[in-house]
């Protein structure tokens, strides 16, 4: 008995000290996607997207497991794996991944900054700020490297999920606020289709954070070997807890903003203040802090994983074509460096470009995600631990669903349809 307890005690330490690709995946995920889409879904049609945000995570699941599943099979990247399916392939990704890096870094900045606005007893310049998150972020990378990512990442994941879940508590114990008698708009109309291409399109992330997922596993292995079957713990414990918070945010918006008769804003810096400000006027003003706290440890939590991720890939990228075994760690601190510098230029130098930049960049997520979708699902049809049974099936679901969704999204935004 007490050799099977410690066992048992010790299969569960093995699993634990193998957390981290998944959840900083996860916390690579939850940033506009959850914070800004999902609650935004719940403030303006109530509950009747939850399906939605569910089928979207159910479907993506696949592909974003295949990522952690090829490195931990493999021992290398998807990127190698691309490799081996054609040149072309790697092309193609590094030159969306210069553009989307530049783009997402200067945008997840820019929002850390106007959050932190929100935390912060006193004033300071959203410029000062932009740069002050920057460079706290690039010392945390370059500095600390994987490992204090790792932990941070844990932490973030940890605080987001007690702080968002006690507030979602407070507010079902309040009520909410919409009066029993209202009926909200339907969200099944033509005129509601760009709102949830975009919300299933980005949920639970764009399909590039798979490629990050899988060096993140290669960097992790480096610090301490994972089993197979601890590596597949580790991303399930990541993903899974995504998709709940997806749901938990949609209650945010749900019950304190649903039917309280003030228009819902769009852009995602001013909605944020407004949702802080519709729980301080439901609850009081003490849950202004708990409200822009949960906001900023989910930006900034993105923030880290996106730099680090868009950088990383470039580097990964540039050291298949060059043949080169490892990428040396000043060669990653000098693509941080790079990524971040370019994302500054682009804030204070293309400030009004970044939002026709930013649509352009979500434009190429979704076109290239059945393709980054395939090619996922392509590299576990062999092997120990190929792809059989109902994984391989939902797979298939999966890949029609990506590849209607995304013509969908492009005939929206020509403007055919909506």
């Amino acid at each position: 008995m007490q050799n099977s307890t410690q066992d048992t005690l010790s299969t569960w330490h093995t699993k634990l000290r193998a957390l981290g690709p998944g959840i900083l995946m996860a916390s690579a995920a939850i940033g506009g996607s959850h914070l800004i889409a999902s609650t935004q879904a719940g403030a303006i049609y109530g509950w009747q997207l939850a399906l939605i945000i569910v089928l979207a995570n159910l479907f993506k699941y696949p592909f974003f497991r295949f990522g952690a599943q090829y490195t931990l099979d493999k021992g290398e990247t998807l990127l190698d794996g691309y490799m081996k399916k054609g040149k072309g392939y790697i092309w193609a990704f590094l030159l969306t991944n210069l553009i989307m890096s530049v783009v997402n870094i200067a945008a997840v900045s820019l929002l850390c900054a106007v959050v932190t606005s929100f935390v912060l007893p006193f004033h300071v310049d959203v410029p000062v700020l932009t740069v002050s998150v920057v460079i706290v972020s690039t010392m945390i990378l370059v500095m600390g490297k994987y490992r204090l990512l790792d932990s941070i990442s844990k932490m973030i994941m940890l605080t987001l999920t007690i702080a968002t879940v006690i507030a979602v508590v407070i507010a079902f114990s309040r009520g909410a606020v919409a009066p029993t008698d209202y009926i909200g708009p339907s969200p099944w109309n033509m005129g509601a289709l760009g709102f949830i291409v975009a919300l299933m399109g980005w949920m639970p992330a764009p399909m590039e954070i798979t490629i990050f997922n899988s060096m993140w596993v290669v960097a992790k292995s480096r610090l301490s070997p994972v089993s197979y079957r601890d590596g597949i713990f580790d991303f399930n414990v990541g993903y899974i807890t995504t998709a709940l918070l997806a749901l938990v945010f949609l209650a945010l918006g749900a019950l304190v903003q649903f039917g309280a008769g003030e228009t819902v804003q769009i852009a995602g810096i001013k909605y944020i203040g407004q949702l802080i400000n519709m729980y301080v006027s439901t609850m009081g003003e003490w849950a202004r802090f708990l409200i822009a706290f949960i906001a900023f440890v989910c930006i900034f939590g993105t923030t880290l994983a996106v730099i680090d991720g868009y950088s990383r890939a470039t580097l990964e990228c540039l050291r298949i074509m060059l043949h080169k075994k490892h990428n040396r760690p000043s060669f990653v601190n000098l693509s941080i460096i790079l990524n971040v510098a370019a994302g500054l230029v682009m804030i204070f130098f293309f400030k009004n470009a970044l939002g026709p930049m930013l649509k352009f960049a979500m434009i190429m997520s979704f076109v290239f995600a059945p393709v980054y979708a395939w090619l996922n699902f392509s590299l576990v049809r062999s092997g120990e631990h190929r792809v059989t049974g109902w994984l391989y099936w939902l797979s298939i679901v999966g890949l029609i669903y990506l590849i209607g969704f995304s013509l969908l999204f492009i005939i929206q935004q020509f403007g055919v349809i909506g």
